[in-house]
């Protein structure tokens, strides 16, 4: 069973990153370019993520047992984010504090949007997608409370946390429209439920072309030579997924549910690292090397941790 699941989610990680290599080929022949795709990236995070989100409401049928998962979902995307802060304190202690800080920012937050929601879609479905956007929204207010902490803790009186980014957000917003929808069991007419499917069905292929491009300007030399940039996988991609995976079957999580906590806990690095190394006077050339090195080494592990979650069906 573990080689079958593992199969079927290496497959789907296959196609995604096979739509990175042509983002990566379109920017190396300047047809899109990462300047573009940049441009992009707001419609993808502010429109796209969005109706993405309120889908995955719109699709789910109205239970106890989901509405009982959503809020276990939540729960736990706030315990992931705790435990890779954790996990990354003393792996980042010792050194250069402004360099810490960004492998840090990458060993705690995940792509649980870019790449988290697309896998999610491909392997698990709307139920999947359901539960990924609740962690979506803790990894929201996360970001914008212990990122920004992290990011800033060698300056002195630029960490003021911002409540309205956090409550501001695609993600918190999508879930607080999705929320009455689902709750409701509003249906929506066709001629507005159409244009949110049709929005939704460009997440995944204009997410990885956009990554493409950053990792057509990644330099892997250097890749190589920074250990810490392979402690950072090491966290996110191993220890983080392994030790959550323990505590999620310790307290009796199965099925879907499961699978979409490991698959979000074991994503690469969020693409938000070079934001916020940017915002807030770090280096944003380690910040986009580590993203793209840990981001590749994610081909291999997603898929076996995704295949060992599988293995404990509801």
């Amino acid at each position: 069973m573990f080689l079958s699941n593992m199969m079927i989610a290496a497959k789907q990680v296959v196609i995604l990153y096979l739509l990175v290599a042509v983002g990566a080929v379109c920017d190396k022949v300047h047809l899109f370019t990462e300047k573009t795709a940049k441009a992009c990236t707001d419609l993808l995070f502010y429109v796209i993520t969005f109706c993405v989100i309120v889908q995955s409401f719109l699709t789910m049928d109205n239970t106890a047992s989901n509405t009982k998962n959503l809020l276990i979902a939540i729960g736990c995307g706030m315990l992931m984010h705790l435990v890779a802060a954790l996990i990354s304190v003393p792996l980042f202690r010792k050194g250069d504090k402004a360099r810490n800080a960004v492998f840090r920012y990458a060993a705690v937050f995940g792509n649980c949007g870019y790449m988290g929601l697309p896998l999610t879609n491909a392997v698990l479905g709307t139920q999947g997608v359901f539960f990924c956007s609740a962690v979506i929204v803790a990894f929201q207010v996360c970001a914008f409370t212990y990122g920004i902490y992290v990011m800033t803790a060698d300056q002195e009186g630029k960490g003021a946390f911002d409540w309205k980014k956090i409550l501001l957000n695609p993600g918190v917003i999508a879930v607080i429209v999705g929320l009455p929808l689902y709750f409701s069991n509003l249906q929506l007419p066709t001629v507005l439920l159409q244009p949110v499917q049709y929005l939704s069905d460009m997440n995944t292929p204009l997410a990885m072309l956009i990554f493409g491009t950053y990792l057509a300007h990644a330099d892997f030399r250097t890749m190589l030579r920074e250990k810490k940039i392979a402690l950072v996988a090491l966290c996110k991609l191993i220890l983080l997924p392994l030790i959550l995976l323990g505590f999620y079957i310790l307290f009796g999580i199965r099925g879907t549910l499961l699978a979409t906590l490991v698959l979000t806990a074991s994503a690469p690095s969020a693409n938000n690292t070079v934001m916020f190394a940017a915002k807030y006077d770090k280096d944003t050339g380690l910040a986009a090397q580590t993203v793209s090195a840990v981001s590749l080494i994610s081909i291999v592990t997603m898929p076996a941790m995704i295949a060992l979650a599988m293995s404990f069906p509801g």
